[in-house]
């Protein structure tokens, strides 16, 4: 793999592979083909062989449970990256959910405990591995979560996905500001629609991506590799003055009115 960037030497760590075809599997490989060593979480028994293959492709030395509503869970994981590694240079989330019935009705009609799960695993979890990592990143590092479009803009069936986006870039500016004096940079990659699994939970999936198609100026829609090579270069030192930013990875298709 050609590298766009130069990770040598950094680790990192990366949550949210679903399967092979995840934009978070697409990010683990730029990250890996670019030089850096990467640990890989999985949510539970059931989906780790579904994860197991990037894992085998990739080499990696770190393959850990992660659900992060289970209780101690997600500082178990980064005990194990202090306690092998000793530092964390980058990390990548990627995870979101809702329950169906809450996002597959209007926002106005999502029950009070679908909108708090969906927050607390989809934005808050993020604040979270922030807590975690800034120890570990001593000599600074880059948080990147994974944002969509219907953060900024309705968009059709998104529904209650849209504030919790909304809040998740939020929190990637304020948590900027609060770990600028650490060189801890902090972004938001908001990534077009992909047919990943997560997605395939959004109603009517399919006729939105054939919207977006028709809408983007190239009517390409963008693939997890090319996401993955805007990643790893957030995981560089070169996107420090970028700190705060939401980058769009969609072809241009945010752009058009």
């Amino acid at each position: 793999m050609q590298k766009h960037v130069d990770l040598a030497g950094k680790r990192g760590l990366v949550v949210g592979v679903a399967n092979v075809h995840s934009i978070a599997a697409g990010c683990a490989r730029a990250f890996c083909g670019a030089g850096a060593e990467v640990a890989i979480t999985y949510r539970s028994d059931t989906s780790k062989p579904f994860i197991q293959p990037v894992v085998d492709e990739l080499s990696v030395p770190l393959f850990l449970p992660c659900e992060v509503r289970e209780p101690g869970q997600l500082e178990t994981v980064f005990e194990a990256i202090d306690k092998t590694w000793g530092r964390l240079d980058f990390l990548l989330h990627s995870i979101a959910f809702a329950p169906r019935e809450d996002l597959h009705t209007s926002v106005v009609n999502s029950s009070a405990e679908g909108f708090a799960l969906a927050m607390d695993i989809s934005c808050h979890s993020f604040l979270r591995m922030a807590k975690l990592s800034r120890p570990l990143m001593a000599e600074g590092g880059s948080l990147m979560t994974v944002s969509y479009f219907g953060a900024d803009r309705v968009v059709e069936d998104y529904n209650l996905m849209g504030p919790v986006k909304a809040a998740l870039e939020a929190s990637v500016r304020y948590a900027a500001a609060d770990l600028a004096k650490d060189n801890i940079r902090v972004f938001a990659l908001s990534a077009g629609p992909i047919k990943t699994r997560a997605a395939s939970g959004i109603a009517h999936f399919d006729e939105l991506i054939d919207r977006v198609r028709e809408r983007t100026p190239s009517h390409q829609l963008v693939s997890i590799e090319e996401v993955g090579r805007i990643a790893a270069f957030l995981a560089s030192e070169a996107a420090s003055p970028m700190s705060g930013s939401v980058i769009y990875a969609d072809n241009s298709f945010h752009l058009m009115a």
